[in-house]
């Protein structure tokens, strides 16, 4: 399932992360990331699936 969660977080960070823990904090903060560049939250949506 990680690997499904990757490459969601590649393609649309935002859904990676929710598909991880759902509508948190986390989430908000990947969406605001990636509005403000794709690759901070690229990076950001990986940290997180790895992390858990």
């Amino acid at each position: 399932m990680d690997i499904i969660r990757i490459i969601f977080a590649v393609i649309l960070p935002p859904v990676g992360v929710f598909l991880q823990v759902g509508l948190g904090l986390q989430f908000w903060i990947n969406i605001v990331l990636t509005l403000l560049g794709y690759i901070p939250g690229i990076i950001h949506a990986i940290w997180i699936i790895a992390r858990r």
